[in-house]
């Protein structure tokens, strides 16, 4: 049995399980941060190694069946999810928002640096790229009816979790937080422990930094809801 045939058995058997896994206690802040030096296998498929495995053994399988999952977010450093914030502030404001609108706009869909998943090199946003790639792929609409990208997110929905794989922003109308995100997978079992070790932060303290647009709106009762309701409403089973 090969290594790619033995974790994939290894997921089905025991619900995500994986081997020789780092204790939560020993992931460091900057790595939570997306500030560290995360052990990723390459620029080109910026993932944690273990990750990158199961991943790898999914798109094969899925190109089996016509289905070309292509990465187009991965990793994402402090400073990268900090400009896209910054960028999309800036607009809002151009665009005659106020300050609280402005917020509340941004984490429809995009987190406060330093909160981000992707900081971990656990989840992935995909697209079928045996499809046409026009605009923004990101978009509700491309993955469902006659969508470019339906084919990959039926797909995902039959297959995803065999190989351990779950979408953390659900369309359960009972989720509150970021909006549903039909492109976006984590790696359950990774994507848990990092969760588990990032709930251990404060993040009074930590989300402070310079150059961050709206920081100074980035008041406790805001923080507090943010944290409830944007970091931890996900799929349950990643929590």
């Amino acid at each position: 049995m090969n290594r790619l045939t033995f974790l994939q058995l290894s997921f089905s058997l025991s619900g995500f399980a994986w081997l020789d896994l780092e204790d939560p206690a020993e992931i460091s802040q900057k790595l939570l941060l997306g500030q560290g030096n995360p052990k990723l296998i390459d620029a080109n498929t910026p993932l944690l190694e273990p990750v990158y495995h199961a991943f790898k053994s999914m798109q094969d399988a899925a190109a089996k069946d016509g289905i070309a999952i292509t990465i187009v977010s991965a990793y994402r450093s402090y400073d990268r999810q900090k400009a896209i914030w910054n960028r999309k502030f800036a607009s809002n404001q151009k665009a005659g928002l106020s300050p609280s609108e402005n917020l509340n706009k941004i984490i429809e869909y995009s987190t406060l640096p330093g909160t981000s998943r992707h900081h971990w090199g656990t989840d992935f946003d995909i697209i079928d790229g045996n499809a046409p790639r026009e605009g923004d792929v990101l978009l509700t609409e491309k993955f469902h009816g006659q969508g470019p990208y339906a084919p990959l997110r039926e797909w995902m929905d039959r297959h995803a979790t065999t190989y351990g794989f779950l979408r953390p922003y659900t369309n359960n109308p009972n989720r509150k937080g970021f909006y549903y995100e039909p492109w976006h997978y984590s790696h359950a079992t990774l994507g848990k422990k990092y969760l588990t070790a990032y709930r251990k932060l404060d993040l009074q303290k930590v989300l402070k930094t310079q150059g961050l647009l709206g920081k100074g709106h980035l008041n406790q009762t805001f923080l507090k809801r943010y944290y409830e309701e944007n970091i931890l409403g996900i799929h349950p089973d990643l929590l």
